[in-house]
């Protein structure tokens, strides 16, 4: 059960909100977190649900005992192309988070865990995920629909 270990452990690592500069709340709050077969066969997405949700708790906690003001919120999401889950905090409301691409928050964070958890091939997408985008703009000359992914969102700071 590493995947749980590497997820618990988020709450002790080094925390910076500042408003003024986003990157660095990048580079410090983002964790990566992969999983064996073995992890990904014996975990059920209710555990893994369960950890993220102590980790938000903690870190809720954390921002309150530093005394920081303002929004803040702790999101995680599948990145299927890294064959991860991946964590973030940053201060910034759930509709302004630092994705290039098209996001969708959301408040469950099951679907998102479950992906991940049946990922056969974590880090691969199909080729045929991807020729079915390209032949369809061929065909009809449009550029393919880019669906939003899921981003389980949670407040974490002193405002909403």
């Amino acid at each position: 059960m590493v995947l749980l270990t590497w997820i618990s452990e988020i709450a002790d690592e080094p925390l910076v909100l500042d408003p003024e500069d986003r990157r660095v709340e990048q580079e410090t709050n983002t964790w990566s977190l992969g999983a064996a077969d073995e992890d990904r066969a014996s975990l059920s997405v209710a555990e893994v649900v369960a950890a993220f949700e102590r980790i938000a708790a903690a870190i809720r906690e954390r921002i309150r005992d530093l005394g920081l003001l303002g929004v803040a919120t702790f999101y995680v999401w599948h990145d299927r192309q890294a064959g991860q889950l991946r964590c973030s905090t940053g201060s910034v409301p759930p509709d302004a988070l630092p994705f290039s691409g098209t996001y969708m928050a959301s408040d469950d964070l099951g679907p998102i865990v479950e992906g991940f958890l049946a990922d056969s091939e974590p880090g691969s997408i199909a080729w045929s995920d991807l020729d079915g985008a390209q032949s369809l703009s061929t065909e009809t000359g449009t550029e393919p629909k880019i669906m939003p992914f899921a981003v389980w969102v949670t407040s974490v700071g002193a405002s909403y």
